[in-house]
């Protein structure tokens, strides 16, 4: 069985993804033993469009794949079983050890909220649930208390992916510890800084994760709903996070009754005009309100009032991606990534006068020159 995996996030798309799988369409063998398919960005973004072949567990990357270069491999690789070596950039053995040119690329690389990006189908459920997923809503939902979540993300470590810093877990205690007859998790996925795409690329690679880590904030809290805040020039990440909320509450990962626990929760979308200052939380939950985005003062603070006046938490796409991760394999092995004061990795995009543009995660205390120079090339 042979499955061929095109990259088709937007940096994909946007090198000419679309016209090598409509090529790739036509070529590949319709039968039982190949299965074409599609995947999110593994952050070779300077190498797309990508096309990968997954066999006997065995993968083979080849990059900067047009039309043509598509009916070569067909034709040498799953034809002929001969790779073409001149296009491959990244391969795998049955062991996990790579090689090929751009190896080191991702052995610099410790991946935690990338985990599954460029790996899944995105618009696929059952691909999440194969490598894992909803599993850590299943123990949040059936063998953990609120506040045995609460500590949990405490003991990790995690501080906020947005740029603060601040320790997730304290955050969540603060909208756990108000009393209210509703609370709300907030995503904020307005990612507005120039260069910066971490947010849109885990949107559109792997969005069952921000999905299940906002559903465990809401259990941690007492949240029955959320939302997620995404600026409305990301079609794509809107997409698939239509798509991936509309497929967990058919399977009922989100709705009442959840894996039948007892709890209820909901997530909405809403898109927003791409005003900077939505990136603030309250001018953002005045935008989820239908106000101008302008921001409030505080105190109080969200946590006591924050969207329609209610309890709220709010953290970044990359924050919520973390939090499956973590409650499958424990705060201990969170932090054996990155520093004692900041534990964990984070997700950087390469962009502007760099060799490899493109997405790397790394551990927190990384120095620049091994992500600029090493792994970005210089």
């Amino acid at each position: 069985m042979a499955k061929i995996l095109v990259g088709m996030s937007t940096c994909g798309l946007s090198a000419g993804a679309r016209d090598t799988y409509r090529e790739l369409e036509e070529l590949v063998p319709d039968d039982p033993t190949h299965e074409l398919s599609f995947t999110g960005c593994i952050g070779m973004c300077y190498r797309e469009p990508l096309v990968e072949i997954r066999e006997d567990g065995r993968r083979t990357i080849y990059g900067e794949v047009d039309p043509t270069t598509a009916r070569e491999i067909v034709d040498g690789h799953l034809r002929d079983g001969a790779p073409i070596d001149d296009y491959i950039v990244y391969r795998e053995d049955a062991s996990g050890r790579g090689a090929g040119p751009e190896a080191p690329f991702l052995a610099r690389q410790d991946r935690i909220v990338l985990r599954n990006c460029g790996l899944i189908n995105p618009e696929s459920l059952d691909e999440y649930l194969q490598r894992g997923g909803y599993e850590a809503t299943r123990t949040a939902l059936t063998s953990m208390t609120p506040e045995q979540i609460l500590d949990e993300v405490k003991a990790s470590g995690l501080r906020g992916r947005g740029g603060a810093g601040f320790p997730t877990g304290l955050k969540w205690s603060f909208a756990a510890g108000y009393e209210a007859d509703q609370k709300y998790v907030v995503c904020n996925a307005d990612e507005g800084d120039p260069g910066a795409f971490m947010d849109r690329s885990v949107l559109e690679g792997d969005p069952h994760a921000v999905i299940e880590g906002m559903l465990i904030c809401g259990k941690a809290i007492g949240a029955t709903f959320g939302y997620i805040y995404c600026r409305a020039e990301y079609p794509l990440a809107i997409r698939r996070l239509q798509i991936g909320i509309a497929a967990a509450r058919e399977s009922g990962l989100l709705g009442t009754d959840i894996m039948g626990s007892g709890f209820d929760f909901d997530l909405k979308i809403k898109q927003g005009a791409g005003a900077f200052v939505c990136g603030e939380e309250t001018a953002l939950f005045a935008s989820i309100e239908g106000q101008r985005g302008m921001p409030r003062i505080r105190p109080p603070f969200p946590a006591e009032q924050g969207v329609w006046g209610k309890p709220t938490n709010n953290n970044n796409v990359e924050t919520y991606a973390n939090i499956p991760w973590i409650i499958v394999n424990g705060a201990g092995a969170y932090r054996a990534y990155g520093t004692e004061k900041s534990p964990g990795t984070k997700v950087f995009a390469l962009a502007g006068k760099v060799a490899n543009g493109g997405l790397a995660e790394v551990s927190m205390g990384t120095t620049i020159d091994e992500l600029v120079n090493r792994i970005g090339g210089g």
